[in-house]
């Protein structure tokens, strides 16, 4: 049985104090619902991805409250002359668990392909990380009837190739499609329940289908309190990559809360 997972990817906001202030509510809360249930804690693993200048302030305001750390990118070498880049061993030496790859403003803005998002990948799984790998269609793509062409594509060339020799447990694949992504637009349950129904067949042809199962598939494109309820009920959706609304402490845990039991 796959545990939910809720992960909120802060992107480029926040600074030290409401950071740490949006960290320690999380912690609290959660805290609080494990100690006295009432409200019980949410069905569902918590993560928060801030920005590489807050992981190690949120590391110790985290640490022992069951909620993970993870990265948003990280450089497919283990060092070298990279300035302004990060190695996957350094995330996981400041206490990440995660690391969010090939998101799509990271395709768009910084012209990443999926062969660069593997190697990433493959550096996150050498370095004891999961990678989130994200995959997803624009909007003209989708006008097209484009999704599930490029979605495979995506997924092929993106998946590490560990994952392929028995990793897979190690890995979460997260859609996010383009024109949902911090517009408000949210893709309807059907039309998220056919790319991860999509998905995981996919998965299932790579890797065979009980190691495809152990996948988790996450939904990420203006997750919000008001709809997270009916998308994390479908079938194939194993939880939430969650934007903007993961920067308010209240949304972020109505999010987790809809989870189902």
């Amino acid at each position: 049985m796959r545990r939910m997972l809720i992960a909120g990817n802060w992107k480029m906001n926040g600074l030290s104090a409401e950071g740490l202030k949006l960290a320690e509510t999380l912690a609290q809360r959660l805290q609080q619902a494990t100690d006295y249930g009432d409200p019980p804690p949410p069905a569902c693993d918590l993560l928060i991805c801030p920005p590489f200048t807050l992981l190690w302030p949120l590391r110790d305001a985290i640490a022992g409250s069951g909620i993970a750390l993870g990265g948003q990118d990280c450089h497919p070498a283990e060092s070298g002359a990279h300035t302004g880049d990060v190695a996957a061993a350094m995330l996981s030496d400041v206490g990440c668990s995660h690391v969010v790859l090939g998101h799509s403003e990271r395709r768009a803005d910084h012209d990443e392909d999926d062969a660069l998002v593997r190697a990433k990948a493959e550096a996150a799984l050498a370095a004891g990380l999961t990678p989130i790998v994200c995959v997803g269609e624009t909007e003209a793509q989708r006008d097209a009837g484009e999704t599930l062409a490029v979605i495979a594509r995506q997924v092929q060339g993106s998946v590490p190739a560990q994952a392929l020799a028995g990793a897979e447990r190690g890995l979460v694949v997260a859609y996010e499609p383009v024109w949902a992504i911090g517009t408000g637009r949210t893709a309807t349950p059907e039309q998220v329940q056919e790319v991860h129904a999509a998905l995981r067949g996919q998965l299932a042809e790579l890797l065979g289908s009980a190691r495809a199962e152990a996948i988790r598939l996450l939904y990420g494109g203006s997750v919000k309190p008001g709809n997270a309820a009916d998308l994390l009920a479908l079938d194939d959706v194993d939880g939430a990559l969650v934007g903007g609304a993961s920067l308010k402490a209240e949304d972020f845990w109505e999010i987790a809360a809809a989870c189902p039991a």
